[in-house]
């Protein structure tokens, strides 16, 4: 019985001219195919980016703020007589306010004191009336218009819905369209509107004071 023994396999040489092809290493899941290849990926994508003018940063520009008064403002304001009696005008009118505040909600609350409470709110009314015609004076001489002036337009527009509750309250009570609680309701609403109105005064001044503190320039922030 004959022995067979297996011999290795021999592969045939390559054709004449052929040149051996290396088998490629397989390629990694990412992009790039080699170190040079993959920096100069990056390098253009940074040129690409940093071409044109060189970025400037302005934090004046971006957090400009709008002046409340002119030099000219300022100046006329100041020699104005009508600055004055706003000044006394609107401490006089906020403590009237908080007198006639208390008899009202006296009145809501033990039925008692209508005549105070009434009269309180009409004194009231009339110190609004009082602010606001010498405000629209002093408005005209600073600013040239008697309302909506640049740096208190929306001052003065919450200021109408204010004079308009108020003025509401006296056609009521002089018609008698609506009942004495019914009228201290509506003082309230009024009320609650002239404590916004002031609030927006009062946080416009003080933005103002504090920047004039800040930088030397009355300024409001936009």
């Amino acid at each position: 019985m004959s022995r067979r023994t297996t011999a290795p396999l021999k592969t045939a040489p390559p054709p004449r001219g052929w040149a051996p092809i290396a088998l490629a290493k397989a390629s990694p899941l990412s992009h790039h195919f080699g170190e040079r290849l993959s920096n100069k990926h990056y390098n253009q994508c940074i040129d690409g980016l940093t071409a044109g003018p060189p970025l400037r940063f302005e934090p004046e520009a971006q957090n400009r703020i709008a002046l409340l008064y002119t030099a000219e403002e300022r100046r006329r304001r100041d020699a104005s007589p009508w600055t004055i009696v706003q000044a006394v005008l609107a401490p006089v009118q906020f403590l009237i306010f908080l007198i006639s505040l208390v008899f009202v909600l006296r009145y809501l609350a033990s039925g008692s004191g209508l005549a105070l409470a009434t009269g309180s709110v009409v004194v009231k009314t009339v110190a609004l009336y009082a602010i606001m015609i010498t405000g629209s004076i002093w408005e005209r001489e600073v600013f040239g218009r008697y309302l909506f002036a640049r740096p208190f337009f929306w001052e003065d527009v919450f200021s109408i819905l204010v004079l308009a509750l108020h003025t509401l309250y006296l056609a009521a009570l002089a018609t008698g369209a609506l009942t004495p609680r019914q009228l201290m309701f509506l003082a309230l609403a009024a009320y609650a509107a002239y404590v916004v109105n002031a609030t927006q005064f009062l946080l416009k001044l003080r933005a103002a004071r504090r920047q004039m503190t800040a930088t030397g320039t009355l300024r409001l922030a936009s």
